[in-house]
């Protein structure tokens, strides 16, 4: 890792770099965080036990290898979540979440997928690899089956997602009232915004933007699929006439 104090310098080792066929990975310095970061220890979609490390000296990387200190801290909610999402986005049940504590909030560095217990039990005195054992224990009574081919394995039966839009019939209603169970429809999950509701209650009412994802009969579940709305085309339109070898346009 080189710290570059100036586009200059950066630009220099950069070109340093290539010149060796290094290739080159760059990243935004967090001013406010220098030489501190946070490790969120992630198990199964829960952070277990969270440090603040922070370099000593002139140091300005923060690893317990490296000299620095770890304190043991509460995670604010938003760096929790943060850190489950980076987890579960990565597909790990257990690693590391390095992140800085920048003014936006938190920023993810790194996730690791074999993270070092020492530093994190001396500052916490947690048992963390109690946890980790505890859960690969469990694990082996219920692995990971894949959902999706078990539950087509009935024909006529699948799984959608339905996206409920405004003005929809389902909008202010319950997942009761929608009837859907009467359509031979089971409502697995509720994602609303960046929350996922697992097997949401049928009392719960339903909103516009909600995403249902069902188990049912397919040709029930085809009538209810609604198009998403469109996202802004970042890419120009193609010219009316074909771009041949030499041709320009303004």
């Amino acid at each position: 890792v080189i710290l570059a104090d100036n586009p200059e310098i950066a630009k220099a080792i950069i070109e340093t770099l290539h010149s060796a066929q290094q290739n080159v990975l760059i990243q935004k310095f967090v001013a406010e965080s220098k030489g501190k970061d946070v490790r969120a220890f992630v198990i199964n979609d829960r952070v277990v036990g969270a440090i603040r490390r922070t370099a000593q000296g002139q140091e300005f990387r923060s690893n317990v290898h490296r000299g620095g200190v770890a304190t043991a801290i509460d995670l604010d909610p938003a760096y929790e979540k943060a850190a489950v999402m980076a987890a579960q986005i990565m597909g790990l049940k257990v690693c590391g979440v390095d992140m800085l504590e920048g003014k936006d909030g938190p920023q993810i560095m790194e996730i690791n997928s074999s993270p070092g217990l020492e530093g994190i039990e001396g500052a916490t005195g947690l048992d963390i690899a109690g946890e980790v054992i505890d859960f690969i224990a469990d694990q082996a009574k219920m692995p990971d089956i894949d959902l999706r081919q078990r539950l087509t394995i009935s024909r006529g039966y699948g799984v959608a997602d339905i996206f409920i839009p405004e003005g929809s019939a389902f909008v202010g209603k319950t997942i009761l009232e929608t009837n859907l169970r009467d359509q031979d429809v089971v409502v697995l999950t509720l994602k609303r915004n960046e929350s996922v509701i697992s097997n949401p209650k049928s009392s719960r009412v339903l909103e516009a933007h909600d995403s249902l994802l069902c188990y049912g009969k397919i040709e029930n579940m085809k009538k209810m699929l609604h198009d998403r709305p469109e996202r802004k085309k970042k890419i120009k339109d193609l010219p009316e006439t074909p771009v041949t070898e030499g041709t320009t346009h303004a």
